[in-house]
């Protein structure tokens, strides 16, 4: 019986890039902020007109979702100082809220992008991601 053939990593172009991406994304909302935006950031300049319909985008859906975590984490931040400051007890229900419904969704979109991004396939983020491009298909 001849051998199943298998997919790997070169028979989809843009892979590898698409998964650089969608780590950074998680990396930025888990372990290293700053840092992982910028290398994002970067990843996403330098390869956003050249790279494979796959790579460019999960390229665009992390960059932008970067973005809105950003947003969603200022606005956090506008609430507690509405609220009363960093001293009054609404300052951990709006840190407990903003944790527990914006950061954990962010992260499990996250790790669901990082997932479509190793099986070669294409991923749109909901709520905050970018429409897919027409050159990708659905």
């Amino acid at each position: 019986m001849p051998p199943i053939p298998t997919q790997t990593t070169a028979d989809v172009p843009g892979q590898g890039l698409a998964v650089a991406a969608e780590s950074l994304y998680v990396v930025n909302l888990l372990l290293l902020p700053g840092a992982a935006f910028l290398a994002l950031w970067w990843l996403h300049h330098r390869h956003a007109d050249s790279a494979p319909p796959l790579a460019a985008n999960h390229l665009r859906q992390t960059f932008r979702a970067c973005l809105w975590a950003g947003v969603l984490l200022v606005v956090a931040n506008v609430l507690i100082i509405a609220l009363g400051g960093y001293r009054t007890p609404a300052t951990w229900v709006v840190v407990v809220l903003y944790f527990t419904c914006c950061h954990s969704a962010l992260v499990l979109f996250g790790v669901l992008g990082l997932a479509r991004a190793m099986a070669g396939k294409l991923y749109r983020f909901p709520l905050v991601g970018a429409p897919l491009l027409p050159e990708t298909g659905s």
